[in-house]
């Protein structure tokens, strides 16, 4: 199968549940399907690797050491695949067996999806989706990592189109996700935590740019925390899937019960990207004020808004040597009344290093516009005591209800960060003592002039052009004049 074709072949399941549950329940039935079709293909064909190797020795075969994943002969495709009754209640034994025989790598991957449920689900349903998954082999050799971690986030891009108002749980716009990581630039052996994750296509994404550039991508060591089962499950297949192996990604709430500690600390990264939950209101907000890991840095955000909360959580998990961060936001973070004495420390202490205004829909079922707050524990020399402003808003392609940036736009805003200079109309570079001389707003056309929509008008044309058509219309009303004199 060609990309095109293997996209197909997974969306053709999520079109078989059409009319039959909501659209964004699909994701809850798909993943774990497919990931479950693929570790037995996988399974199956280093099966026969090692038989290959041993002589047809089917004990050596079995070895553990020979297998991605432990696949219970019970639990196996096809012998689900044979069960025509009580289909759900099959699939779900066979995945949480599955889980069992993996509890290191694959506990609680499949979600808690029910299965069992044949008003949603009947046995037709399912039986229906297992045929089509059946169609084709999946096994690596087949289908590589590659390939078939593409078409993986084709099909959360399209369950995000699909989905409605769920699509922000799971999805970051991955034209951002792409500008983001250039900024960050990861590099080998680094650690990069997202305390958001959703999905997971920030943190992979730093492993593939690594890929990409022929870089070791193994090293680096990938931590993420999302608050919602199935999308946490989503987000380790999605690795799985990818090749990616070294990683941990933790269900919970970030604020209430952070994952990753170390010596009853926040355990200290090198690079955090983020896309944390917009303007949340039910948090605990009190807790935070007497946070046990000391997050309230630069203070306690409002009730109505948790935005700084997560920021601040962000800034306090960074090594303080090197961390740095790129956390993507609505734009109101930057200027809001209401966080303002927050955002001024922020500001004195010299942590931000770039802010880069971005143009509207990029967000799901959203048009408000967004914004990327860059931070850096270790600015270079030249940086100190200064914030790059990039007005970059009109910087997109429109296309029916979401934005994208064009690969021209994501060169531009990049090079552009990089040189760290000013730039007429697009980019500028100001000194702390100006922000916070403006209030500590971090609003970017308060620093870059835009450019005006309005045409600008030479005088001595317009003038030359007025005298020439009122000289046309002069000889114009004569003749008519002349004209009209004649008939009578």
């Amino acid at each position: 199968m060609n990309q095109s074709e293997l996209e197909k072949y997974l969306w053709g399941a999520a079109i078989t549940l059409r009319g039959k549950i909501d659209a964004g329940d699909y994701k809850q039935y798909i993943f774990p399907l497919l990931f479950f079709k693929r570790i037995c293909d996988v399974y199956d064909e280093e099966f026969e690797t090692a038989l290959s190797k041993s002589d047809n020795d089917n004990e050596y075969a079995s070895f553990a050491e020979n297998h991605h994943f432990q696949v219970p002969t019970e639990s196996h495709w096809n012998k689900v695949r044979e069960i025509t009754v009580n289909v759900g209640a099959a699939l779900q034994k066979a995945m949480s067996s599955i889980e069992k025989a993996n509890p290191a790598t694959l506990e609680g991957i499949f979600g808690d999806a029910s299965w069992t449920n044949k008003e949603r689900l009947s046995d037709e349903i399912l039986i229906n989706l297992i045929e089509h998954y059946s169609k084709h082999n999946l096994s690596l050799s087949n289908v590589p990592d590659d390939q078939l971690g593409n078409a993986y986030e084709y099909l959360i891009k399209e369950f995000a189109d699909d989905s409605g108002h769920t699509a922000a749980e799971f999805y970051t716009n991955r034209t951002v996700v792409k500008l983001m990581t250039m900024i960050m630039n990861p590099k080998s052996g680094e650690s990069v935590y997202d305390p958001t994750c959703g999905s997971g296509g920030l943190l992979l994404n730093c492993a593939l740019h690594l890929k990409s550039e022929k870089k070791e991508y193994r090293t680096l060591k990938l931590y993420g925390q999302e608050i919602n089962l199935i999308t946490s499950s989503i987000a380790r297949m999605n690795m799985f899937i990818h090749g990616v192996e070294e990683f941990k990604i933790i269900r919970g709430d970030t604020l209430a019960n952070p994952a990753f500690i170390e010596n009853d600390s926040l355990k200290k990264f090198d690079v955090i990207l983020a896309n944390p939950p917009y303007s949340i209101k039910s948090w605990n907000q009190k807790g935070f004020d007497k946070d046990p890991y000391g997050r309230n840095i630069w203070g306690t955000p409002p009730q109505g808004c948790a935005d700084y909360a997560f920021q601040q959580h962000i800034q306090k998990s960074l090594d303080t040597k090197r961390g740095r961060s790129c956390v993507l936001w609505p734009y109101g973070v930057l200027f809001r009344d209401s966080e303002n004495k927050i955002r001024k420390k922020m500001i004195e202490e010299d942590l931000v290093e770039c802010v880069i205004s971005l143009g509207k829909n990029l967000f799901y079922n959203s048009t408000m516009e967004s914004c990327l707050l860059i931070t850096n524990n270790n600015k270079p020399k030249e940086k100190k005591g200064k914030v790059l402003f990039i007005d970059a808003r009109n910087e997109l392609k429109r296309e029916k209800t979401i934005s994208y940036l064009l690969t021209e736009h994501i060169s531009k805003i990049y090079d552009t960060y990089c040189n760290f200079k000013n730039v007429k109309n697009f980019s500028y570079v100001a000194n702390i003592n100006e922000i916070i001389k403006k209030e500590a707003s971090l609003n970017v056309p308060l620093y870059v002039k835009a450019v005006s929509d309005e045409v600008i008008i030479d005088p001595l044309k317009a003038f030359n052009k007025w005298s020439k058509a009122s000289d046309e219309l002069k000889e114009t009303m004569a003749e008519l004049f002349e004209q009209s004199k004649s008939k009578r």
